[in-house]
């Protein structure tokens, strides 16, 4: 918040001394000022950590894109997309940190707002997908990945969304994990 009002001094003082400049004739100096006034007009429409966030995440290196998206703490001033994504990229490398619900709920709530590309869309539902797999609910998460892998026009995750199918196959359903703790765990056969 105090970047915000930082922010906006910065630009109403930027955007008096170019239209002074230009009114007492000093056409160079107001041309000048131009482009630091539309940089700084630019950052209320593209959050600077987010921009860093995603430029980190391409390279690589999650734990400075980690550190750089929980920089942001108030997101709900952001623009609508920009706010998505925030979410997005929270829940998606902060999940051991909040836990399965709270990353379940911002992945939501970022697909709800809008994701911009279909990439990015696909990959929240994978998450999704993932997360609903390990609290047991194994038909939503089938249908998330069928979503995520009509989402991946390119192709990129069709490994991964394989593998998170094949282990869904894999593994028991919500009933017969509860069968299975009512009957005290598998029970070993003796042997003959």
């Amino acid at each position: 918040m105090f970047g915000f009002i930082i922010r906006c001094f910065l630009t109403a003082g930027l955007l008096f001394s170019t239209v002074a400049l230009f009114y007492s004739g000093y056409w160079g100096w107001g041309i000048t000022l131009i482009f630091p006034t539309a940089i700084v007009i630019f950052s209320f429409f593209r959050n600077e950590q987010m921009v860093l966030a995603l430029n980190a995440m391409r390279t690589g290196d999650t734990d400075k894109a980690k550190a750089r998206i929980n920089k942001i703490t108030a997101p709900q001033f952001l623009p609508k997309k920009q706010h998505a994504y925030v979410l997005f990229l929270k829940a998606v490398l902060n999940t051991q940190e909040l836990g399965f619900t709270k990353s379940e709920n911002l992945l939501r709530k970022a697909i709800d707002m809008g994701l911009r590309t279909a990439q990015d869309n696909a990959v929240a539902r994978m998450h999704l997908a993932g997360i609903c797999a390990q609290t047991g609910r194994k038909k939503e998460a089938t249908t998330l990945l069928a979503e995520a892998k009509k989402l991946d026009a390119s192709g990129m995750m069709k490994e991964q969304i394989n593998q998170m199918q094949g282990q869904l196959r894999a593994t028991p359903s919500k009933n017969q994990m509860r069968m299975a703790q009512m009957m005290g765990g598998r029970r070993k056969t003796p042997r003959r």
